[in-house]
């Protein structure tokens, strides 16, 4: 049984690792975005609770949030393990998830926290732009379109979006270390946290958290 959680600040680059493991060792990728459209979309009981607070631009509370966590690491893909992508956010959703495993029968066994230099965080979501037309993602340094400022897929245009310019990339790293950052010290009480130097290329990073968990 192998459950993993990954934290780190936004541009550490989570979802790309989560997606790397995911394929190695067979164990969903949850994110928390994912997890609430798929309750939406089911219709079930807490996804109509989490609809209602999505619709009037509100968060979603935590006694929700943490239902449709129950309900997902209860699905038969989870039997083996799992990987939580930006969840927990806060050290009462961390308390949370510790009495939904323990309920459930299953183990956070590893939490890897991704480090990043501040400076390479900044270039990694600075330089994003997104195709208007279809959502394809490039990079201006490290993914760039064959033509600039047209999307490769289909000729859309390419745009910063608002998320990934500097001020709000600053005010959202202002805010992880306020609300996230806690959390190791909340992880490191139970022995399972892992540093993982997250900068560099993606293989390398990839080694080095598969190395951790054989």
């Amino acid at each position: 049984m192998m459950g993993i959680i990954l934290l780190g600040p936004p541009g550490a680059g989570k979802g790309t690792q989560a997606k790397k493991l995911t394929e190695a060792f067979s164990i969903p990728q949850i994110s928390t975005g994912d997890m609430l459209r798929e309750a939406v979309k089911a219709g079930t009981e807490l996804g109509k609770r989490a609809k209602s607070f999505m619709d009037a631009g509100g968060l979603v509370p935590d006694e929700v949030v943490i239902g449709i966590v129950k309900e997902r690491l209860s699905a038969p893909d989870c039997g083996e393990g799992f990987i939580l992508d930006g969840f927990p956010r806060t050290i009462p959703q961390a308390e949370a998830l510790d009495r939904v495993t323990g309920e459930l029968g299953k183990e956070i066994r590893f939490v890897l926290s991704l480090d990043v230099d501040r400076k390479e965080l900044m270039e990694r979501l600075c330089g994003r732009r997104t195709c208007t037309a279809c959502g394809a993602m490039y990079h201006v340094a490290f993914h760039p379109p064959k033509a600039p400022g047209k999307c490769d897929k289909c000729g859309g245009p390419l745009i910063q979006r608002d998320d990934d310019k500097e001020e709000t990339i600053k005010n959202r790293l202002v805010n992880y270390n306020k609300a996230t950052a806690p959390l190791l010290d909340y992880y490191k009480g139970t022995g399972k946290i892992r540093t993982v130097m997250a900068s560099g290329e993606i293989d390398a990073i990839y080694a080095s958290i598969v190395k951790i968990l054989q």
